[in-house]
């Protein structure tokens, strides 16, 4: 698995991930989670187009995610899952807590503060 952090003008930041989400990856994309939530008010989208596979390690990383960025007065979405994780987010019952967008470019546009 590769994961890749982008900053944006408005403090926002793309984390990026490709490959496989799962017990053997999971700590990369916690460890760089867990550096950009140390922000005030992390601004967080999670770029998931180029995911693979994702168990419920990968599953828990974003829910851990989700809720320190919302601690810390800030927010995380979710971006360009494929139709099996999209599918997966739903029946596991994360898009109603998460939002999910179907581009990481949507998910930049959207002003509601989380």
């Amino acid at each position: 698995m590769h994961v890749s952090v982008v900053g944006n003008p408005d403090d926002s930041v793309v984390v990026t991930v490709r490959g496989d989400l799962d017990i053997d990856s999971n700590t990369v994309l916690s460890t760089t989670l867990g550096q950009v939530l140390d922000r005030d008010h992390p601004m967080i989208i999670v770029d998931l187009s180029g995911v693979n596979f994702c168990d419920s390690t990968g599953l828990s990383a974003l829910v851990v995610g989700h809720n320190r960025a919302r601690a810390g007065g800030g927010w995380l979405r979710l971006a360009a899952p494929s139709e099996f994780l999209g599918r997966l987010l739903d029946t596991v019952g994360l898009t109603p807590r998460i939002p999910v967008y179907a581009t990481v470019a949507d998910a930049l546009a959207d002003r509601n503060p989380g």
